[in-house]
């Protein structure tokens, strides 16, 4: 590509920028990938010596120094701050402070993406669990184990090559995760204003009925306690129903599907639910599909009848 005035257009220099060398973790990879996804081509210097980290225009998880002014985001030195529910940052979050919003294009999808994916990874680099385990000997796969995993066995041969492979292809998952992540927050909030009109036009307090697919629980779960399922087609042509979940960890429902619809699909679901087009319900209660959507909302009062009253309100205070 050449300029107007002919000759040969110059490319920017990648921005060189500094990180530590040795064993890599999800901190410092998705830091880079963020400030790579913000400030474009990056010339990553994997290196402990000073030398070298101070020719560089800026300095990740290294360097005992927190300042955005220098381009430093480092959290070693223990003097970074805390989020207000008490998960500490790490140069990943320090980096997404910085730069998370103008690649989120809001402070609410920014957040949304620190909470999900920016802050576990901070605790479990600064050494917060942030889960009980329930069952000896197993525990969640997370992201960073996913990032630990990336590098090369101790014995391999030609180690420090096949360390700098590894950890380019982790920093290029991390962007892939990273992007991915925040179209789906982005999603969620364009959903969100959808979801709300959908509420305000229900026609029954506890099922809410979606003309499309989209995403609904933050928002039924939030600001919508007497739901109880939601309904709506599906690609494929047919209607699903589902229970809304009771909190943001497990599996409970604020009430599933009736005991007796469980595991069945097809005649036998049919024959107990009246249904013509029942297709089936998951075995767990928590997903039933029927073929129109006026099967899907005759199966959703049924199962609206299965559940307990609301609670009354309380009632209002005496003047």
């Amino acid at each position: 590509m050449t300029d107007p005035a002919g000759t040969p257009e110059s490319k920017p220099e990648p921005l060189k920028v500094g990180t530590h060398s040795g064993s890599f973790h999800a901190d410092e990879v998705f830091a880079l990938a963020t400030l790579r996804l913000a400030l474009g081509p990056l010339e990553i210097v994997r290196t402990r010596t000073p030398e070298k980290l101070a020719a560089c225009a800026m300095r990740i998880d290294v360097g005992r120094r927190y300042d955005p002014e220098t381009g430093d985001f480092d959290h070693h030195q223990g003097d970074v701050g805390e989020r207000e529910n008490g998960i500490r940052y790490a140069s990943f979050g320090l980096v997404w402070k910085t730069y998370g919003e103008q690649l989120a294009g809001s402070p609410e999808v920014a957040a949304s993406v620190d909470g999900r994916v920016v802050a576990p990874i901070d605790a479990g680099d600064n050494g917060q669990e942030l889960y009980e385990p329930l069952i000896e000997g197993a525990q969640p796969y997370a992201v960073p184990g996913v990032i630990a995993a990336m590098n090369p066995p101790w014995d391999a041969e030609d180690g420090a090559a096949a360390e700098r492979a590894a950890f380019d292809e982790a920093v290029d998952l991390a962007e892939g995760i990273i992007r991915r992540e925040l179209e789906a927050s982005q999603g969620r909030a364009r959903a969100a204003d959808l979801v709300r009109a959908a509420l305000e036009r229900s026609e029954h307090p506890r099922i809410l009925e979606l003309d499309r697919g989209m995403p609904w629980r933050g928002v039924v779960k939030k600001e919508a306690p007497d739901v109880l399922f939601v309904v709506s087609p599906r690609s494929r042509g047919d209607w699903s129903l589902q229970a809304v979940p009771a909190g943001d960890h497990g599996f409970a429902n604020r009430h599933d599907l009736p005991e007796s619809w469980k595991g069945l699909e097809g005649e036998p679901l049919q024959e107990v639910t009246g249904v013509p087009d029942a297709v089936f319900c998951h075995v767990a209660r928590f997903m039933a599909v029927a073929g129109s959507r006026e099967g899907v909302l005759e199966m959703a009062r049924q199962a609206v009848l299965d559940a307990p009253a609301p609670a009354p309100a309380d009632p209002a205070p005496a003047d």
